[in-house]
């Protein structure tokens, strides 16, 4: 009898127990969702709904995606007092770097705006840079690529070797040319070198208007060639160098922006619900005050699924030597 009522009162405690497990797992469950509510609607301490300098971050391939643009719009009536875009990029589309200039451009006309280059603002990641109206760069930074590229793999001789032929009946001989099955004919390289040196030619006329060069100026800082943040500052193609701190005290002595303002980090939301996995997981984490946690479960939302490449590009590609 006295093994019979150990045995019930044993089986009693571990029912509480496990109650008591799932309530506080019901309870985790509600905190997280009501963190992840409050933080991204900016209720949460140290939200963006009171003054404070936003942080905007440029990095990886430059595509113009939607949800960047819409981030950067969404700031013109925000409690943002002034906006700092950090940027680390090789480039990107031609299209997609001015679509994000122009996004900038329009920003900047409300709110004082200055570029933090945080390691590489190359090619179409230059071109974002010359958004704000101060550049500031590191010593080591690499500044610059300024040209446009058009690639495409030519797999010709491969499908030789394979004993593979790929027929078309297009319109015209530059329909869809090169299309990478065959070599590219003269006639449409020339076409497109006609889309490349237009691209380029807008590329040189911005770095001469935005950063106030002499026409004789231009064809040494547009050969293509990176940059140091020294060499860059020689050529005028940054205005200081620095980091962070530097481009604040800018904001602060340039633009009345009002001494020891936080600077608060504006991102993208991820293209799930915005209660999703992701998003709460990351206003938990800011919550709790693990910014590098928070950071990293950000970059891994925003990574794309796909990229092409089949336009134009103002980007930055080192080639190892053969």
């Amino acid at each position: 009898m006295s093994s019979d009522a150990d045995m019930l009162a044993d089986r009693r405690s571990l029912r509480r127990k496990l109650t008591a497990w799932r309530l506080l797992a019901v309870l985790a469950v509600i905190a997280v969702a009501v963190t992840a509510g409050l933080a991204w609607s900016g209720r949460t301490p140290g939200s963006l709904s009171s003054a404070h300098i936003a942080r905007i971050t440029i990095s990886g391939f430059i595509s113009g995606d939607r949800r960047t643009l819409d981030l950067i719009k969404s700031l013109e009536d925000s409690r943002a007092e002034a906006v700092l875009v950090k940027i680390d990029s090789p480039g990107g589309t031609v299209t997609g770097s001015e679509a994000l200039y122009d996004a900038l451009r329009k920003l900047a006309a409300k709110k004082p705006m200055v570029t933090v280059v945080d390691g590489l603002a190359a090619s179409g990641g230059f071109i974002a840079a010359m958004g704000a109206d101060r550049i500031v760069a590191r010593q080591t930074s690499l500044i610059g690529s300024i040209g446009v590229l058009f690639q495409i793999p030519n797999v010709a001789r491969l499908l030789d070797t394979a004993g593979v032929k790929v027929e078309e009946i297009k319109s015209s001989p530059l329909k869809a040319a090169p299309n990478g099955f065959e070599p590219t004919s003269p006639e449409a390289r020339a076409a497109l070198q006609e889309v490349v040196n237009d691209n380029y030619d807008w590329f040189k006329r911005l770095v001469r208007e935005r950063r106030k060069l002499a026409e004789a100026d231009i064809p040494v800082v547009s050969d293509g060639r990176v940059h140091s943040g020294r060499r860059a500052l020689d050529l005028k193609l940054i205005d200081q160098i620095g980091g962070e701190p530097e481009a604040i005290a800018w904001l602060e002595r340039e633009k009345n922006v009002a001494k020891d303002l936080p600077v608060r980090d504006w991102r993208r939301r991820s293209e799930s619900s915005s209660y999703g996995l992701w998003s709460a997981s990351e206003a938990l984490a800011r919550a709790a005050g693990l910014d590098a946690v928070a950071t990293l479960i950000a970059r891994a939302a925003d990574q794309p699924v796909g990229l092409r490449l089949d336009a134009p590009l103002a980007l930055w590609q080192p080639v190892a030597e053969k």
